[in-house]
């Protein structure tokens, strides 16, 4: 039974994430400003927290699930999965600190608007997330079907 509450949170989370990021992309356009900036603020931290939330149920998975951690370690998949995580937390650093900036540049200029170049570029990097992630299923998938072993 704890198997399946750490399968279901895992993957409830993993979803939350995806969902956050894309909302984010949604949401950052050029003309970005007042309460759609603090939107996308409040955005960006669900999805930071998402992310966590992903980790903790994913290695809860690794100690405390069925499979244990003897069958993910020695596995090259599952560092891969890793890998790209950790690829995305590191890409996802850059739009946030944009847009913790672009916040408080909100708060002292009520009229303030992110330049426009700086927000493709938050969108272009948003995207390569978003590519990142894309992957991380297809490594899952590798994983469920003994690949890596």
């Amino acid at each position: 039974m704890l198997d399946l509450v750490l399968a279901y949170a895992h993957h409830l989370a993993v979803f939350s994430l995806v969902g956050l990021i894309f909302a984010e992309f949604v949401i950052l356009r050029p003309g970005l400003s007042g309460k759609r900036l603090a939107h996308l603020g409040g955005l960006d931290a669900a999805y930071g927290a998402a992310a966590m939330l992903v980790l903790i149920a994913g290695f809860s998975r690794v100690f405390w699930g069925t499979a244990g951690s003897g069958y993910y370690f020695p596995n090259p998949v599952f560092w891969t999965k890793i890998a790209l995580f950790i690829a995305v937390g590191i890409v996802s650093i850059f739009p946030t600190r944009a847009i913790t900036r672009w916040r408080k540049a909100a708060r002292a200029d009520t009229g303030f608007e992110p330049p426009e170049a700086e927000v493709r570029s938050a969108r272009r990097l948003i995207h390569i997330e978003m590519g990142l992630l894309a992957l991380i299923p297809l490594a899952a998938a590798a994983m469920a079907r003994g690949f890596g072993l």
